[in-house]
């Protein structure tokens, strides 16, 4: 067994410190072990959020390092063990109390998104659908809603632009623009109200998706590009003078 040294930030409303506690790792734990393990032995007061331990809920999202992570499905001996261990909360969020962020503004987004509107049946009754069309949107229904996404992205996380929704809630418009059922036109509504103009596409919400979504390339920039087809392209400014012209 080796000892090992945690540096915790502790505090509320974004008032406290790093906190040094000592724990001994063994073999197999996971970052969350040893946070248990600390609250357990040291700290019976540490306020920190986890449900599954098996990186499906995404409750137990923190910095490690400096790094946006799972602590569940960060193992020990991944990190540099000759220096302190660093655990602290999701950055961009608002801090409440340790390791704990107050995520309540992704469900006010969550609510803004109209739900799937399915197209009127065929007249058997059923609904068809081609196999590549499900395919192509059941990666974004992995989410897990850990919103290492959300923390990690600079629009929201440097800038603090609060008119962005930031990549999580473009991956579940992704799934239902992308739906083969989904009748909606939901192109304006990512322009104006989703503002999917302000992602330049940096790819760091990729990077850090547990669940190893194609964030970017297959959700965020296809709609950047229906966006800027109906919007900005003159043969589309053309076609829907006409069309409106003849209704």
């Amino acid at each position: 067994m080796a000892e090992t040294r945690f540096k915790i930030y502790r505090g509320e409303k974004a008032k406290g410190q790093l906190c040094e506690y000592h724990v001994e790792v063994t073999e197999g734990m996971v970052v969350l072990d040893a946070i248990n393990l600390i609250q357990a032995r040291h700290a019976n007061d540490l306020a920190v959020r986890w449900n599954c331990k098996a990186g499906k809920c995404g409750s137990c999202s923190a910095e490690v390092n400096g790094k946006p992570r799972l602590m569940c499905m960060t193992r020990m001996d991944e990190l540099p063990l000759d220096e302190p261990v660093q655990i602290e909360p999701m950055r961009y969020f608002p801090h409440m109390r340790d390791l704990v962020s107050d995520v309540s503004r992704n469900y006010e987004i969550n609510k803004r998104i109209k739900p799937l509107t399915p197209k009127p049946r065929e007249s058997d009754g059923t609904y068809r659908m081609q196999q590549k069309d499900i395919e192509r949107i059941q990666e974004f229904h992995k989410c897990i809603e850990c919103f290492l996404c959300q923390n990690v992205c600079h629009v929201l996380r440097d800038q603090g632009i609060q008119e962005f929704s930031g990549p999580r809630f473009l991956i579940r418009i992704a799934s239902l623009v992308m739906h083969p059922l989904d009748k909606l036109n939901r192109l304006k509504e990512l322009k104006n109200i989703f503002g999917i103009g302000y992602c330049n596409v940096t790819k760091c919400c990729t990077e850090v998706c547990p669940e190893h979504i194609g964030i970017t390339d297959n959700g965020i920039i296809p709609l950047k590009e229906r966006v800027t087809g109906d919007f900005y392209d003159p043969l589309a400014w053309i076609w829907r003078s006409l069309t409106s012209f003849s209704k």
